[in-house]
């Protein structure tokens, strides 16, 4: 929850924190129904814990949202600065201030990094079809992204990112490491972790995402609304997922929500598989077409996987959302189990999610110390 009262204030930021942490309870409660009971009280206990230290911490945040500092990025040398890169690093590190940066329609051909100590920025384009960031590298899923995301309280908006890798190996698109992100109307395109969904909560609504090899992996706290995925696969197996979660008291997982899957070939994808343990990962009201194979889901070679994975499927339709052939440690959910998941509650995003900015102004008020 973002507040106009204030630069510096702390009970109503560590209220919504509680009110954040006590709806995680109720989540974890709800995950562990499938598990074990034996380690909800531990982690109740932890996240009051962790509740009453957030509440002595101060935490700075904008007095206006919607105000914004704007940024003009252009590549004719009629804006601020010729390239991204440049116009994020003129934001003061330890930022308080909402940071706009508008970027004319082009091909930026840069390797950007939003760093953890710039947070309150948006980078915007007007369309995503021709605001276009690329760069071209691979292997090292923490080295190679087009974009990283490691600052809090980032908003994407109407933008194309893309690694141009292709099928070599590993071409991360997009890395996503901050807490509370959010993309909007954007295309992430790449062929193997696509979207690296790292650690945080995040939010992604309208976004086109693209690949072929787990293209959207990691270990998020993640909501897709409203999202296409598109499966470039044509021959064997592809995956779409490859979600991280560890143990079963992590609040992490993908929830995909009214969006779509599709792909290029018939029976060459799948809808994920565990790159650990306790993976978890929800379609719910999705189309999933026929490039979906009937078994939906894979345990990665690992069938103790099985047991604590947890992967379902609630109300989805289309020629590959049959879930007769489904493998049988996937569950069809009822309307209780998917409940906790058709909501932004799962990231908190009623708390953090704000509406971009109305109001415009060119310098920066303050330059912390």
């Amino acid at each position: 929850m973002r507040t106009c009262m204030g630069r510096r204030r702390t009970s109503i930021i560590s209220m919504s924190i509680f009110r954040t942490n006590l709806f995680l309870i109720n989540h974890h409660f709800f995950a562990l129904k499938f598990i074990d009971y034996h380690i909800l009280l531990p982690f109740f206990v932890f996240l009051l814990m962790a509740s009453s230290s957030l509440i002595k911490t101060t935490i700075a945040t904008p007095t206006d949202s919607s105000m914004a500092v704007l940024i003009r990025v252009d590549q004719s040398g009629q804006g601020d600065f010729t390239t991204i890169q440049t116009a994020i690093d003129s934001v003061p590190s330890d930022n308080e201030e909402l940071v706009f940066i508008w970027i004319k329609p082009g091909i930026y051909r840069e390797k950007i990094i939003v760093p953890a100590n710039k947070p309150y920025i948006t980078l915007s384009g007007t369309q995503a079809i021709d605001t276009i960031i690329t760069w071209n590298d691979g292997d090292n899923i923490y080295d190679s992204p087009t974009v990283s995301i490691l600052a809090s309280d980032f908003v994407g908006r109407y933008l194309t990112i893309e690694n141009s890798y292709g099928s070599r190996g590993k071409g991360v698109a997009l890395r996503v490491s901050g807490d509370m992100v959010a993309f909007y109307s954007c295309r992430i395109i790449s062929f193997q972790d696509t979207l690296l969904d790292d650690v945080g909560r995040h939010y992604y609504s309208n976004c086109y995402i693209e690949g072929a090899t787990d293209f959207i992996c990691g270990n998020g706290a993640s909501l897709f609304e409203k999202c296409h995925l598109h499966s470039v696969n044509q021959v064997g197996y592809a995956t779409i997922t490859a979600q991280k979660r560890k143990s079963p008291w992590e609040n992490t997982g993908f929830i995909f929500l009214g969006g779509k899957v599709t792909g290029v070939g018939v029976h060459t994808a799948l809808l994920g598989r565990p790159w650990d343990a306790y993976s978890r990962v929800i379609y719910a009201y999705t189309f999933i077409s026929t490039t979906i194979a009937p078994k939906g889901w894979d345990n990665w070679g690992d069938v103790t996987k099985e047991s604590t994975a947890f992967y379902g499927e609630y109300r989805c339709y289309g020629g590959g959302a049959d879930r007769s052939n489904r493998v049988a440690w996937s569950k069809g959910l009822t309307a209780e189990e998917a409940a906790p998941f058709l909501s932004k509650d799962m990231i908190g995003g009623r708390w953090w999610l704000r509406s971009a900015p109305t109001k415009f102004k060119k310098d920066f008020s303050t330059i912390p110390i």
